[in-house]
Parts: C-alpha cells; sequence; structure tokens
C-alpha cells in the first residue's frame, strides 16, 4: 500500500494545510509536507474554500510572500523557479513601473516572446548571496532603462546627507528606492535599512529586492529579517517597533513618514541609525496633515527653532519640484501625479482620478497637498496612535489560517457604494475584558453588484464568529441588506439622519481619543478617511457631520464602515465588556 494512502487525516491536519497554503505554499508542496497526494489537498481546498481567505490580503502582500517562501526554498524544481519569473514579473506589474522595459536586456525568443538575458546565467554562485558577479554598468545599464526621469533626480541626489520627499501616491517610490539600496549595497558594500511602519511593508521592499536579484542577475538572495551579501553588506527589513530595530547602522529609508505615530521617537531612533557622517537618510511620505510630528522636519520650523535670526525655507512646488536643498542641509522635492506624468509617467488617467475623488482628496493623495489641520472632528495624533504593527501585539490573531481568529466575537460594518463609488466592509475584533481594545481585522473594498457583495459578506461570515454587522441601507446598501438577510438574519440596517450620524461619530470620537481601538500601520487609508469627516452646519443651523459626500464622489468609506460596526457599543458605556454584553 502506498504511504500517502497510511496518512490518517485528522481536522488538525487539514487546518495545518491550509495555514502552509495561505503562507504561500503551493498544492503540491502542502501534499509533501503531510504525505497524502495533490488530489486530497486540491479537495480540501475546495471544500474549505482556502482562496476565498485570502481576500483580506493585498495582491502586493501575497506575491511578496510567495516570493521570500520560494526564495528561501533549498533545491527548487523547475517548475518552481518558472513560479518566481512569474512572481516576479506580476511584482513589477503591481509597482506599476514595468511598462518600461529594459531592452538592451531583453532577447527575443523564437516564438517572439520576451526573454530576459541574466548575467553568467549557467554559473553557480559557491558563496551564499555571492553579488561578485555583478559590475557597476550593468547596475548603471539596469537603472537607465527601467525607471522615470523623477526617480533618476532622485538617484542623481543619493549623495545627499538627507533626502525628504513629499510625493504623489502610486508613483514607484517603494520600488525604486528598493533598487537604489540594492545597487549601493552591491557596489559599495554599505549596509542598507529599510524602516517602515509595519513588517507587512518592509516585506515588500524586500519582495522587490529579491525580484531585482533573480531577474537581472540569476542569484537567489537568502535571509529573513537580514539578507548579508557575500561583500558584506546587511538589507535589514524592520518596523517601526523600537525593540526590533536597535543597534543597526547603515544607510536609512523610512517610508509614509507623516502617517507613522510619534515621529519625535523615530526620529530619534534614525538619528542613532544612521548618526556617522557615512550615512544617509531618505524620508518619503504622501502628506497628512501640518500637525504630524514629521512637519516640522519638512517645514524647516524644527531648524529654526532655536536659531536667533531665523531662516526662509521656500517649499513652494515650483522652489522643489526638481529638487533643492535647503538651508539645513535637507534636500527636498515634490512629486505630484502632474509631475509625474510631465517626467515620463504614463500610468494614470488624471481626469479620471479627478471624477473619482473629491477635490481634498485629490489634492492630498495626489497632488501632495496637507490636510487642512482643525478641519476634521478626528485627530492625527489619536488615529496615529490607533496604529500597531499587528504581527508583534495581535498574537492571537493568526492570518492564513481557516478560522484566524478562533471563535472570538467580531463586528462587521458596511459602507455601501454610491454612483463612481467603492463600498467598504470591515471586521473588528471585540475587546472581552477592560483595557482590551477593538481591532480591524481585516478591510475590503467592494465593487461590483449588490449580490456580488452580499455575497463576499456571507465568505466573511463563515470565517468569523459575527455576532453583529451594521449596514448602511441609503440608497444602493438596501439591495445588499436584504440578501444578507438570508444568511444572517440579525443583520442591523442603518437609516441615515441627522440623529444617527451624529451618533456614529460621537461614538467614533469616544473609541479612538480613548485609544480603544487599534488596526495595522500600514493601512494609512484609515486615519486618511477619518480626517476627511468634518462638522458642518445643516441649512436650519444644526450641526452635523459629513465626508463632503455625493451622488458622483464617495469618500471616507473605510472610516463610516468602520463607525457601522462600532455603533453595537451605546453611546453611554462606562464599563466596556463590548463582546459579552452587547453581542446580537
Amino acid at each position: 500500500m502506498n504511504a500517502k494512502a497510511k496518512v490518517q487525516i485528522t481536522p488538525e491536519i487539514k487546518l495545518a494545510a491550509r495555514a502552509l497554503f495561505l503562507q504561500g505554499m503551493s498544492i503540491t508542496e502542502v501534499a509533501e509536507k503531510f504525505g497524502v497526494t495533490g488530489r486530497t489537498v486540491y479537495n480540501w481546498r475546495d471544500e474549505g474554500q482556502w482562496g476565498d481567505l485570502i481576500a483580506g490580503v493585498s495582491i502586493e502582500q501575497a506575491v511578496s510572500r510567495r516570493i521570500i517562501l520560494l526564495t528561501e526554498k533549498d533545491g527548487k524544481t523547475k517548475e518552481e523557479l518558472e513560479e518566481l519569473d512569474k512572481l516576479f514579473k506580476h511584482l513589477e506589474h503591481i509597482a506599476r513601473i514595468d511598462q518600461i522595459k529594459a531592452k538592451k536586456l531583453q532577447t527575443a525568443n523564437d516564438d517572439g516572446t520576451l526573454k530576459t538575458e541574466r548575467a553568467d546565467k549557467k554559473k553557480k554562485n559557491s558563496a551564499k548571496n555571492d553579488i561578485s558577479g555583478i559590475t557597476p554598468e550593468r547596475l548603471e545599464e539596469i537603472r537607465k532603462e527601467l525607471f522615470y526621469d523623477y526617480q533618476h533626480c532622485w538617484h542623481d541626489n543619493k549623495s545627499q546627507r538627507t533626502r525628504f520627499i513629499l510625493k504623489s501616491r502610486q508613483i514607484g517610490a517603494t520600488y525604486y528606492f528598493a533598487w537604489e539600496a540594492f545597487q549601493d549595497a552591491v557596489i559599495t558594500g554599505d549596509n542598507q535599512i529599510f524602516l517602515s511602519a509595519s513588517k507587512n511593508q518592509a516585506e515588500i521592499f524586500k519582495a522587490y529586492i529579491l525580484m531585482f536579484a533573480k531577474k537581472y542577475f540569476d542569484i537567489e538572495l537568502k535571509g529573513s529579517d537580514c539578507i548579508t551579501l557575500s561583500n558584506g553588506a546587511e538589507l535589514r527589513f524592520v518596523s517601526t517597533n523600537g525593540r526590533t530595530a536597535q543597534g543597526y547602522h547603515g544607510h536609512l529609508y523610512i517610508d509614509e513618514v507623516f502617517w507613522i505615530p510619534d515621529f519625535k521617537k523615530l526620529n530619534t531612533l534614525a538619528s542613532g541609525m544612521a548618526a556617522h557622517k557615512k550615512w544617509r537618510k531618505t524620508y518619503f511620505s504622501t502628506p497628512s496633515i501640518k500637525t504630524h510630528g514629521a512637519f516640522p522636519l519638512w517645514s524647516g520650523e524644527k531648524f529654526n527653532e532655536k536659531r536667533k535670526n531665523k531662516v526662509e525655507f521656500d517649499l513652494s512646488h515650483a522652489a522643489i519640484k526638481d529638487g533643492a536643498l535647503g538651508p539645513d542641509k535637507i534636500w527636498r522635492n515634490i512629486v505630484t501625479v502632474v509631475d509625474a506624468q510631465e517626467k515620463g509617467c504614463d500610468l494614470f488617467d488624471i481626469d479620471e482620478l479627478k471624477l473619482e475623488y473629491s477635490d481634498a482628496e485629490f489634492n492630498n493623495l495626489f497632488m501632495c497637498a496637507f490636510m487642512e489641520a482643525g478641519l476634521s472632528v478626528f485627530k492625527l495624533g489619536d488615529l496615529l496612535n490607533c496604529a500597531v504593527d499587528s504581527n508583534v501585539v495581535w498574537v492571537d490573531f493568526q492570518t492564513g489560517t481557516i478560522r484566524p481568529y478562533g471563535n472570538k466575537p467580531v463586528w462587521i460594518g458596511y459602507d455601501p457604494a454610491r454612483r463612481g463609488d467603492k463600498s467598504s466592509v470591515v471586521v473588528l475584533g471585540v475587546p472581552l475584558a477592560p483595557g482590551e481594545k477593538f481591532r480591524v481585522l481585516e478591510k475590503i473594498t467592494l465593487r461590483g453588484s449588490w449580490i456580488s457583495q452580499a455575497n463576499e459578506i456571507e465568505k466573511l461570515c463563515g470565517k468569523y464568529n459575527v455576532t453583529f454587522m451594521g449596514i448602511d441601507c441609503t440608497g444602493p446598501g438596501n439591495g445588499v441588506f436584504e440578501m444578507v438577510q438570508n444568511f444572517f438574519p440579525r443583520a442591523t440596517p442603518i437609516h441615515y439622519g441627522l440623529d444617527t450620524k451624529t451618533k456614529l461619530v460621537l461614538k467614533g470620537i469616544d473609541i479612538i481619543e480613548s485609544g480603544r481601538i487599534e488596526w495595522d500601520a500600514e493601512h494609512t487609508d484609515i486615519a486618511q478617511a477619518f480626517l476627511q469627516i468634518t462638522q458642518v452646519s445643516t441649512g436650519n443651523d444644526q450641526i452635523t457631520y459629513a465626508s463632503d459626500r455625493n451622488s458622483e464622489t464617495g469618500h471616507a468609506d473605510v472610516a463610516w464602515s468602520i463607525l457601522h460596526g462600532l455603533s453595537n457599543e451605546p453611546l453611554n458605556t462606562k464599563r466596556r465588556k463590548s463582546g459579552v454584553a452587547m453581542s446580537a
């Protein structure tokens, strides 16, 4: 009898198999791991709808995780190597940079498809992470072909001790700086450190570097939190959690600094890591509001705070759109989506973006405009204090498993799409004892028909122990609500009115100001969404709350969906045992 037939299948084995599948293992790998047939694992996958559980993970994260898993594996098969090539290409596509092809590095196959040449393709590296065959000339060739003009400008100013870049969303900054650090590490042997708000974001830097080494030089880099090249250069990928980022030294890259809480602490940490004069610091981010702790560094206020003779900083777009060195020796640069387009980036339809976003949101996300402090009813400092590295603090939340939160209760909030808008659904972990907090375990953007959106919500009900669901039934949300009632009869309709909206916002202010909710720090869009909610007056001078939402644009969708979920807790709660007392 075949050895695989003797394996006793238990629920624990199925759970472990699915966890590995969701972490990036292939069906064949899972089957070999547990001594069963591939068909058995396919059946488990289909019966348990494993693929649906990846819905809450971004494509970039999922691809990055699979790349890291395959790269760390020894003795890869031909199929796995081919899969890596496909994943690398997909990661480039996600970065929205691969439309400029490295033509000098590609030749045509006999069938007319493109094939990337690799340096020393058949050479077997004898040393771990051996980069001795990579030449500076080769690296320069690739860089010049791969990036846009504004990224070349960043490269031309790489020697600046400190760079601070205010950028549009989705213009390939993470992608470029991963390349810059890799190139510099290979040529100089200098250490490179990537400091991100969460482990998930740091791993995206890592996946890009693994891709560059494999795709262009046929080198499989190995290493978990640190990759050490054969020339001694260390590439480290750490979160802003101080316990994981102490004692390192190297050139430092910090992304989305305007959305990182406690910037003063972060900057002290960064200064220590790059204290020696040979080390450089690079800050880059989309803007938040001017009250953020990073703004004094950006504006020059920090430089002037103890100076008797103040120095003027020109931060106008015209002054720094091509980069400029300030009196404080910080090189600053603004790159809006319009700047990116003018400098070769053809990835955006700006007119379409203006239709999809309101003026305020478009200016903030794509035109590098800071949001006005004081307009929002939520404070940025309070919102940033809610951001955590979930990999560190949520030890009872296991992504990639059949029941990631076990049987603990969760509440779901749903905010429907308007015309030209998108729907949002969130899953909130519920505090069960004093001192515990709500958690935004999962957030999903939904598009398509109300039937398909209801189907996605039903999948969440199979994944979590849902005890409450709040659905905005205004307009298009009504169809989703009626469908949801078929599988979750206890769904609570939320009908918007002056009183309802006020209660939602007041509850949100109470929970956020008291620090009773958490979300992963990589989700900067959550803080952005809450900042869009402002206090306004009605025609008869009554106070209400809005996010500049109308029939053509939608705002703060993820914020409103969170508020819909939180609505299950009354305003007058004193001892908050939410998961027990308020379960539906």
